[in-house]
């Protein structure tokens, strides 16, 4: 069936593409939500009125945050290239994409993060400090677990933007589908390879979609 639809795609290909697009994507999943995660207290924490507050260092970290999140991606990938050959040694491949999309895709999900633990009832906070909870364990105990059901919705959008991404990076060499696109689709200008890789990628944000929103539902309690 597959190979009457797509006769010019050779399908060892297309499964070295898929795997590399799935490792690309939940390697910087996962550096992304520690990372997203990290920043997005530290926004939080420091804003006025907060635990941490410290106008300074909310104002340092919001610029970073904001200087990342408006650099295009591709243009991205080519500013971190000595980072990239630093850290990984070379800037070919799908692990030499890890860096950017990382660093990509954290301050977006930071952002997410502080919107979900502004969401967090101010009422529970101040229950947890009358009770003389310490700032780990109102972090711990009461921020991260009231806001898990935005934060995990969170991290979906953001694994789908990641999928996007990899396939920009593609472009530049860094394997996956995009890769696959680009170089056996459209510079041989063999149509049925660009249709092949995306059918997969989109299959590939349905998954990640349906995985999010079933956990997000799973947690959520209220």
């Amino acid at each position: 069936m597959w190979n009457e639809l797509f006769p010019n795609v050779v399908i060892e290909d297309l499964w070295i593409a898929t795997k590399e697009t799935l490792y690309m994507t939940t390697i910087s999943v996962a550096g992304t939500l520690v990372f997203g995660i990290m920043l997005g207290l530290l926004l939080y924490l420091t804003d006025r009125g907060n635990l941490w507050q410290n106008r300074t260092i909310n104002m340092i970290t919001a610029t970073v945050v904001n200087i990342f999140r408006a650099i295009p991606f591709i243009i991205l990938i080519l500013l971190l290239f000595p980072f990239t050959e630093f850290i990984i040694g070379t800037i070919r491949g799908w692990e030499a994409a890890l860096p950017a999309l990382i660093i990509g895709a954290s301050p977006f999900y930071a952002r997410l993060v502080e919107i979900a633990l502004k969401e967090v009832d101010k009422g529970v906070i101040e229950a947890a400090k009358a009770m003389g909870a310490k700032g780990h364990t109102i972090i711990f105990k009461v921020l991260l677990p009231e806001s898990m059901p935005a934060l995990i919705s969170g991290i979906t959008v953001t694994a789908i933007n990641l999928i996007s991404y990899t396939a920009m990076a593609g472009v530049i060499g860094a394997g996956g589908l995009g890769d696959l696109a680009y170089l056996k689709g459209f510079q041989r200008w063999d149509f049925d390879v660009v249709v092949a890789c995306t059918i997969l990628i989109v299959v590939i944000v349905f998954i990640f979609q349906f995985i999010g929103d079933q956990l997000s539902k799973a947690i959520d309690k209220r």
